[in-house]
């Protein structure tokens, strides 16, 4: 088994190699430097050389350098320097191949910004045909949930390379996000037809069968993309997704487990181990484990709404709020922060504050033109149209009221208020002048873009 995965790994990397030639533009023939000749140096190291190399491979660098003492040829001579040196640091040397293992680093540090910059560079110094990077920028944007310009590179990456497999599995995560079952399926049809026996292949015919609701199926064959490659951490958390459809916590626990062997860094396992005990009713667990997550993912919204749905279990109000705050600052990807702390506002008799909330989240999602789950949105203009009602804000009641006469939930009491509204002021009494109440109709600026204001409370004092 070692001796395959060892193999692999050498074929692999003679791949990239490969493909990184490829990409470049071709040179004239007589350009073309001409293959070094052999010395007779290189005859009597050649033995020792051999087995240094062995070592070499097996990451035994001490062995390698040991064997290749007083050798003085080039080549043996390079591999014992290079041997002695991976035993001191690793202060890479300033070349292209270094922006190479940078970006890659950048990517699973998850600092995309800098790993899209070195990625394009690389483009422009001479790749721009690297079906290598192209992957990498997908998987960059997959990793930010940029699923459109994800997608986009995703399916220009198949038309350069239609027999590709590497990275289609991540390719089919985002046809799964979107639903796209009949290119999910094409795509899983067709990586059987190229190579069955792949963990690429196992894991897209999982999400297949999982966009199908057949959760046992899909874990079946997660379990077969496992089988060829224990340490894939991809099959790992996906698998644990399907236990959790299939109401099974404990096996669910486990897989994630798993996956944090292979990998500390994935947010989405410590994620999934939250959401798991969630669901057992434990939320000190569930706070450990969204605390883990949200320290990988700092700008992700989804682990900071996660933290507060914790910490309000846990009766601890105000640490929800800078959580949910927070999470509205950095972007919120569902658009529930606001609405979980306007709510929460709601609960605890704030009843200003719950308005304010609920105000910026009308004036965003009318400003992006957006249309969310009706719901949401009926329930914000009808705690709305009470709140200005009570403070005799009755214009802003009525727009209110008019609004929700829109939505079939909120119809009835919406006509409500529009008839309380004449009553009151057929009876002659005068509207509220204060100008210190928000008002949430007030005309939108030309930027469609909502503004994100960042919060000034201190996430530091938050203690699972």
């Amino acid at each position: 088994m070692f001796n395959r995965t060892k193999k692999f790994i050498q074929d692999l990397e003679q791949l990239e190699a490969s493909e990184l030639a490829f990409s470049l533009e071709t040179l004239p023939l007589n350009e073309i430097p001409p293959p070094p000749e052999l010395t007779e140096e290189d005859a009597q190291d050649l033995d020792a050389f051999c087995l240094a190399k062995s070592y070499f491979d097996l990451k035994e660098y001490d062995r390698a350098a040991y064997f290749l003492r007083g050798c003085r040829s080039q080549k043996a001579y390079f591999l014992y320097m290079y041997s002695r040196y991976l035993l001191k640091s690793l202060s890479l040397p300033d070349c292209w191949v270094r922006d190479f293992f940078t970006a890659h680093m950048y990517t699973e540090l998850q600092m995309i910004k800098e790993a899209l910059q070195k990625y394009h560079s690389l483009m422009e110094a001479g790749f721009a045909k690297s079906t290598y990077i192209i992957s990498q920028i997908a998987v960059a944007y997959h990793n930010i949930r940029d699923i459109d310009q994800a997608l986009y590179l995703f399916n220009e990456l198949r038309e350069q390379d239609p027999f590709r497999i590497e990275n289609m599995d991540t390719f089919s995560n985002l046809l799964y996000v979107r639903s796209m079952k009949p290119e999910l399926s094409y795509l899983a049809h067709n990586l059987v037809e190229i190579d069955k026996y792949r963990v690429e292949t196992c894991c897209v015919i999982g999400n297949y069968y999982s966009l199908r609701s057949q959760h046992e199926k899909a874990a079946l064959y997660f379990q077969r993309a496992l089988k060829l490659n224990p340490r894939c951490l991809g099959a790992w958390t996906l698998m644990g997704h399907e236990y959790m459809e299939m109401k099974n916590t404990s096996a669910a626990i486990q897989a994630y487990r798993h996956a944090i062997e292979v990998n500390k860094r994935d947010y989405r396992a410590w994620y999934g181990l939250g959401q798991t005990y969630e669901i057992l009713k434990m939320p000190f667990y569930s706070l450990y484990y969204y605390r883990k997550a949200h320290q990988l993912r700092a700008n992700d919204s989804r682990m900071l709404v996660a933290l507060g749905e914790c910490y309000e279990k846990l009766s601890q109000q105000v640490e929800a709020k800078k959580c949910y705050w927070r999470a509205y600052s950095v972007g919120d990807v569902e658009r529930m922060a606001l609405l979980k702390l306007a709510k929460l506002h709601e609960q605890l008799n704030e009843s200003d504050d719950a308005a304010q909330c609920y105000i910026i989240y009308i004036k965003d999602i009318f400003s992006c033109g957006e249309q969310l789950e009706h719901a949401e949105v009926s329930n914000a203009l009808r705690y709305l149209g009470q709140y200005y009602f009570k403070n005799r804000l009755y214009d802003e009641a009525s727009l209110c009221a008019q609004r929700c006469c829109d939505y079939n939930d909120a119809r009835e009491e919406g006509k409500a208020l529009l008839r309380q509204i004449s009553a009151v002021r057929e009876q002659g009494e005068p509207s509220s002048t204060d100008l210190s109440l928000p008002c949430v109709f007030n005309p939108l600026s030309n930027n469609t873009t909502p503004v994100r204001r960042v919060s000034p409370l201190d996430l530091s004092s938050i203690t699972p």
